[in-house]
């Protein structure tokens, strides 16, 4: 065994023995053979350190950075170098939970100034101190809506993120939660189909603004329908379009939801990333995770302290309202930064030149004759165009010229067919959109 595994083969035998598999690769089953490394890694082992960087260094250069037009929940926004810088410090990246306050003020503290921050975002009384990311997040507040209005039953819009609504059917599938979906009409949530699906079982509605096609959807009309059958509204929404968008609150939001990614995170090939959630003081006992809160001291200090961690450390597991056990605690920290430096003027500003950016690229798509708009509705910085371009024709020439984009919507099945999706941000020149179009305007 290696020196740093505590389980010795008598330990691993018992495992497998209760398990009742005879192996650990069996584990691991259900991980497709064809994504599983089988061979030795090709790493000489007689060099130097010095040796085996300028070997790395050397096998970095196959590397190709490749420019930014995808969404679909991440999205390629300016990152300020002095987040790397902070969030690198030793107190921050070895920081453990803090269960012990008088030791963990300075993390209590700035998981404080997130929740500040989201609860101003969101315009909610209580934001939780994170979550693993927007997926996550959405299902936890379908958990939210069935434990405060005791039903069993959630309608889903059918205009979320396909990857979140997987997600959202994974988690209520093993907790015997029953769901159904919202039709949509035109890219957005059929509102009739929607009074006809609400009824006394119903526990919550979750949709998605801006939504899976990157149109704007209006919610106006959807909180009374909603509340009348006395069933809970859920909002996912992209964090960073709050900074223009109208709140989860003004749309009578009673839980908001999803990703802080494109609050300035990294990309990095999908993850980690940051779930935020956001409710109303009156549902606070059925949010999962904890919160922190702050209160005085013996001297009249301002202190820091975990407030709620109503979970299943704390109390009986059948009692709990997640079986979440951790927050993105050093992403939390990302998003604290970030917001911190761009303050409400930097992140209206961000939206404002992604908005243009969008903008452009689209009427630019449309001018070339090849793409379509199926939807002509309001977009901020992504949207979804109908092309008859062939998709493999298309994501190798934007390859060959060191772009990402034009994304088929097909990969989530046959209902999108000929969909493809563009996202543009505030890090996009006009140079590099002008060279995109350039691309795809010599293809057939």
């Amino acid at each position: 065994m290696f020196k740093y595994f505590p389980h010795t083969k008598a330990d691993v035998e018992s495992m497998l023995k209760t398990l009742n598999i005879s192996s650990i690769d069996e584990l691991f089953k259900d991980v497709p053979e064809s994504v599983i490394f089988n061979s030795d890694y090709d790493v000489p082992s007689y060099l130097s350190e010095t040796e085996l960087r300028n070997h790395f260094a050397e096998l970095s250069k196959k590397n190709q950075e490749l420019t930014l037009f995808s969404g679909l929940g991440i999205y390629d926004h300016y990152q300020p170098a002095v987040i790397d810088a902070i969030t690198s410090r030793q107190e921050f990246m070895t920081s453990y939970t803090p269960y012990q306050p008088e030791i963990s003020q300075g993390t209590l503290q700035y998981i404080f100034e997130y929740q500040s921050m989201i609860q101003t975002l969101t315009g909610l009384e209580v934001s939780n101190a994170s979550m693993y990311d927007g997926a996550t997040s959405a299902a936890e507040a379908c958990f939210m809506a069935c434990g405060v209005t005791r039903r069993n039953k959630m309608l889903i819009s059918s205009t979320l993120n396909p990857n979140t609504i997987n997600t959202i059917k994974t988690y209520l599938n093993f907790k015997g939660i029953e769901y159904d979906f919202i039709n949509e009409n035109q890219g957005e949530i059929d509102i009739e189909d929607l009074k006809q699906k609400l009824d006394k079982d119903i526990a919550g509605v979750i949709v998605q603004n801006p939504n899976f096609y990157g149109i704007i959807e209006d919610y106006s009309n959807f909180s009374e329908l909603i509340k009348t059958n006395k069933s809970m509204f859920i909002i996912s929404a992209d964090i960073s379009t709050l900074g223009v968008l109208k709140s989860p609150k003004e749309d009578g939001a009673d839980i908001a939801c999803g990703d802080c990614q494109s609050l300035g995170m990294p990309t990095a090939f999908g993850g980690p990333t940051l779930g935020y959630l956001a409710t109303e003081k009156a549902y606070v006992r059925k949010m999962p995770g904890r919160i922190c809160g702050y209160t005085h001291d013996l001297e009249g200090r301002r202190a820091f302290v975990l407030t709620l961690q109503a979970r299943e450390q704390h109390i009986r597991r059948s009692k709990a309202n997640s079986n979440i056990c951790s927050n993105q605690s050093l992403m939390a920290l990302y998003v604290t930064i970030y917001l911190s430096l761009m303050g409400r003027n930097g992140l209206k500003e961000v939206n404002n030149l992604s908005y243009q950016g969008a903008h452009y690229l689209y009427d630019q798509l449309i001018k070339t004759g090849k793409f379509s708009d199926p939807f002509n509705k309001p977009f901020l910085k992504e949207f979804t165009l109908l092309t008859n371009i062939s998709k493999d024709t298309m994501q190798t020439a934007l390859l060959e010229n060191g772009i990402f984009g034009g994304v088929n919507l097909d990969i989530f099945g046959e209902k999108y067919e000929g969909l493809v999706n563009f996202s543009v941000t505030e890090k996009r020149t006009k140079n590099e959109i002008d060279n995109l179009v350039k691309v795809l305007e010599g293809l057939s």
